[in-house]
């Protein structure tokens, strides 16, 4: 469970706040939602998401409930600590799509009193772990998993399985793309890629033979 802080003013130091997990979890809805709680408390917010990301809108951090909040986009994680000078509260979208940087800005942040937000996937399509988040989970003082629903078994959704059949690492895309699913229905659905990508390469090559 997550306890949000609250401000010593006696303690120089600031925290890092993770917000994780899969596709359709809800991950940016908490980040809109703590953050919100903070411009409603009066404190200085400003709201950081990589400008890669222009699925919904070019300025404004959307989450898939329609929720948003006006953001910064900013091409590498660099130009963060210029634009956050005097802020108490810096949120982050998407950190999964930022270069390695993003961590030592967000710890730089933490250590100048700041109390950084960030929101991203934790892992890839593969399965794998995403960009940096991994170090960010691993400095942050707070990570909060997010699950969606698995829409093969009901269960809870961990992994973003890509429906199409591009390779690339970075595919912005909604339910047309991506679906949540639980580790179960994930190993399935990836076997059986395989599995139709291994005979679609007995055909290929059975063609050729002709």
């Amino acid at each position: 469970m997550f306890l949000e802080n609250t401000v010593n003013h006696k303690e120089q130091f600031g925290w890092i706040e993770v917000i994780c997990g899969s596709m359709f979890s809800g991950k940016t809805e908490e980040l809109i939602r703590r953050l919100k709680r903070a411009q409603f408390a009066k404190q200085k917010v400003e709201i950081f998401k990589p400008s890669v990301d222009i699925r919904y809108n070019e300025e404004m951090v959307v989450s898939h409930d329609a929720n948003e909040i006006r953001s910064t986009p900013v091409p590498a994680a660099a130009n963060i600590p210029i634009l956050a000078d005097g802020c108490e509260v810096v949120g982050i979208d998407e950190a999964q799509f930022f270069d390695d940087e993003i961590v030592r800005v967000c710890n730089d942040l933490a250590n100048k009193g700041i109390r950084v937000i960030v929101a991203g996937l934790d892992m890839d399509f593969k399965g794998n772990p995403f960009g940096p988040m991994p170090n960010l989970m691993a400095t942050a003082e707070y990570v909060t998993k997010v699950h969606a629903i698995c829409t093969r078994t009901g269960n809870l959704a961990q992994f973003s399985y890509r429906k199409s059949q591009s390779d690339a690492l970075v595919l912005l895309g909604e339910t047309e793309e991506y679906e949540p699913l639980s580790r179960g229905a994930y190993y399935k659905a990836m076997r059986n890629e395989k599995a139709n990508n291994t005979n679609n390469n007995k055909t290929d090559n059975t063609d050729l033979n002709f």
